[in-house]
């Protein structure tokens, strides 16, 4: 038997205001209530640094950020407020690219007994990209719901939807996977 956790990546106000489509926020908000409705945990990962951001100083992507960008001080770090956590549910706070990178998600997963992650979040070939083959590399089962997922170069997203995320998850869509829990 698998225990699984839905993981909503990088969805926080400034990244999400560069996704064009409308109703891809509506879309998470329906796989996040319907997780909670089935027991499923979610766990929220985000971008942050602290004060002065030391943590990007040694990274090009990272460091050509704003000074307040994604930090405590930086109201458009918050996660989305259509998708908010609840108090009980786990925020993980990234450093780099990948959920796991600079985290202690494997940890918080391991803890909870999670050896199924069902992926979505914003960039399908950035956060999504590299959290996947990270937690295929530490043997994770998973399940990408591919309109969970956006990125603001259509074709990046279809290429990894449609070719590359099949070889190591299950693909699917948010209305398929809520109705699987059903």
């Amino acid at each position: 038997m698998t225990n699984s956790a839905l993981l909503v990546m990088d969805v926080q106000q400034a990244i999400t205001a560069r996704i064009p489509d409308p109703d891809y926020v509506p879309r998470v908000a329906r796989a996040v209530a319907a997780a909670r409705s089935a027991g499923v945990p979610v766990v929220f990962v985000v971008i942050g640094f602290r004060p002065g951001r030391p943590e990007t100083k040694s990274s090009p992507a990272f460091s050509a950020l704003p000074d307040r960008a994604f930090t405590d001080d930086d109201p458009l770090a918050a996660i989305h407020p259509d998708v908010a956590p609840r108090p009980d549910e786990i925020i993980v706070t990234k450093k780099r690219v990948s959920a796991f990178a600079g985290s202690d998600l494997d940890l918080v997963l391991r803890g909870g007994a999670v050896d199924h992650l069902i992926l979505t979040g914003i960039a399908t070939g950035g956060v999504v990209l590299s959290t996947l083959r990270q937690a295929a590399d530490l043997d994770y089962r998973l399940t990408v719901l591919a309109d969970g997922c956006a990125d603001t170069d259509p074709e990046v997203h279809h290429v990894l939807t449609e070719k590359v995320f099949p070889r190591q998850a299950d693909v699917t869509t948010v209305d398929a996977w809520v109705a699987d829990l059903a």
